[in-house]
C-alpha cells in the first residue's frame, strides 16, 4: 500500500493523503477488472489510477509504505484502489487523543453478499 500525493476530502479536524492497494494486471484484463470492481462503489470501487505510479506521488513502486512489495511482471500494469488503510493514515496525521480502529488483516467481516452491493 502507498501513501499518494492525492488529498482526502477533510472532515472536521480530519485531513491527509489517500493511501492505495496496487495490483498488477495483465494489459488484456485491465478493462474487466475496471468494470467487475467499478459496479462495487460501496468497497473499493473503480481504480483510482492506472499506469505510471508516479503521477500519484509514488516514486518507488518496489517500495510501499505499508505492507509487502508486489512484483509487476512484463505485461503487467500497476493498477491502484483506495485503500482501507487511509481513516489510519489520516488519525496518524491528525494524532487525535484517542481512536478506536481495526487492525490490519483483521478487518469487519458481515453477512453481507458480493451481490448486495452492486449497483443496479
Amino acid at each position: 500500500m502507498f501513501i499518494t500525493n492525492i488529498d482526502c476530502e477533510p472532515a472536521g479536524i480530519f485531513n491527509g493523503k489517500m493511501v492505495v492497494s496496487m495490483r498488477p494486471i495483465p494489459y488484456d484484463q485491465i478493462v474487466k477488472s475496471v468494470m467487475v470492481t467499478g459496479s462495487m462503489p460501496k468497497v473499493h470501487g473503480t481504480p483510482i489510477h492506472i499506469g505510471d505510479p508516479s503521477v500519484i506521488g509514488i516514486s518507488e513502486i518496489s517500495r510501499p509504505d505499508f505492507g509487502d512489495s508486489v512484483k509487476i511482471k512484463e505485461g503487467e500494469v500497476p493498477v491502484f484502489w483506495p485503500c482501507g488503510v487511509t481513516p489510519q493514515a489520516v488519525v496518524m496525521n491528525v494524532k487525535p487523543k484517542i481512536v478506536i480502529t481495526h487492525s490490519p488483516g483483521h478487518m469487519l467481516i458481515t453477512d453481507t453478499k458480493n451481490i448486495d452491493i452492486k449497483f443496479s
